[in-house]
């Protein structure tokens, strides 16, 4: 379930990228060349490193989830837990419960 999850982030980032209008390469101003490369490389390089993180921390996650755990004993049934010292008013079957004689 969770690499569906991935999966269908992965989809709609990737859909959502290619749907994005783009302007004609004459109607931008490149006041600094090396700026907008930069910026392109510095967001291109949290890209990468967003897909590491999400990726590495699922297969965490499973990892985890994988391992046997602890399961606690039950507590004895002591018999001063149930006392009933009043009938219910709905009677001794329970309130949605008929017992079929």
């Amino acid at each position: 379930m969770a690499t569906a999850i991935v999966r269908h982030g992965l989809r709609s980032a990737l859909r959502l990228r290619a749907s994005s209008p783009r302007a004609s390469p004459a109607s931008k101003r490149f006041l600094s060349s090396s700026a907008h490369h930069d910026e392109a490389a510095e967001a291109s390089k949290w890209e990468k490193i967003t897909y590491v993180a999400i990726a590495s921390s699922t297969s965490l996650a499973l990892y985890n989830l994988s391992k046997p755990h602890p399961h606690h004993e039950e507590p004895p049934a002591y018999p001063y837990l149930h006392i009933r010292n009043k009938e219910f008013p709905w009677g001794p079957d329970g309130l949605f419960e008929v017992k079929h004689h």
